[in-house]
């Protein structure tokens, strides 16, 4: 009993020193959330003004083609992804004019007329066989980074510009295939071209 006794003075002063803990401070929390919800929505109208802006800068650019009404029989077909178009050769440089910068599902169908795009949610378009200039297995465009081969980029002349659009299939087996149909299409229309 006796080694307790110096202690209950100690237990005592340390009890009463005890506060309650601190309130929180709803008005500053309250102040800090409006502020980031905020900065938040700045950030974003920059990031859609800058958009914007880009889409004007691309505005020479001529409205998109559309698919014919006897495209002929399909080649191939295609389920996938399109991830964007950018300028050949430049992958970060995306184009966004005509709605090619919105990103969407995709059914790809090569015919002898060209490559019909059909974008669900998106613009259409249609790439007639003689813009085609190559189709090569890519791992980037912008600013989506695949696996080396997991991309199908094709390129292809619109207007006074070289334009490079990348799709991936929800096969990626099914890539080399393309590049091969497009690559085989677009040599045999430049065969025939200098014949005549």
């Amino acid at each position: 009993m006796t080694s307790s006794a110096p202690l209950l003075p100690a237990l005592t002063a340390l009890a009463a020193e005890k506060e309650s803990a601190q309130v929180t401070d709803w008005a500053a929390r309250i102040g800090w959330v409006v502020g980031l919800g905020l900065f938040v929505a700045l950030v974003y109208w920059l990031m859609r003004e800058g958009w914007k802006w880009r889409g004007t800068l691309q505005g020479d650019l001529p409205e998109l083609p559309t698919a014919p009404d006897e495209p002929g029989a399909a080649r191939l077909t295609m389920s996938g992804r399109y991830h964007g178009s950018t300028t050949a050769g430049q992958w970060l440089d995306r184009i966004v004019a005509h709605g090619l910068g919105t990103r969407s599902r995709v059914e790809l169908t090569l015919t002898d007329a060209g490559l019909d795009v059909v974008r669900p949610g998106a613009t259409d378009f249609f790439v007639p066989a003689g813009a085609l200039r190559e189709a090569l297995l890519g791992k980037g465009i912008a600013g989506k980074v695949l696996t080396e081969g997991g991309l199908l980029v094709v390129t292809w002349q619109h207007g006074d510009k070289l334009i490079d659009s990348g799709f991936r299939s929800d096969h990626a087996a099914e890539h080399t295939e393309w590049v091969e149909a497009i690559n085989s299409m677009i040599k045999n229309n430049t065969t025939e071209g200098a014949e005549r």
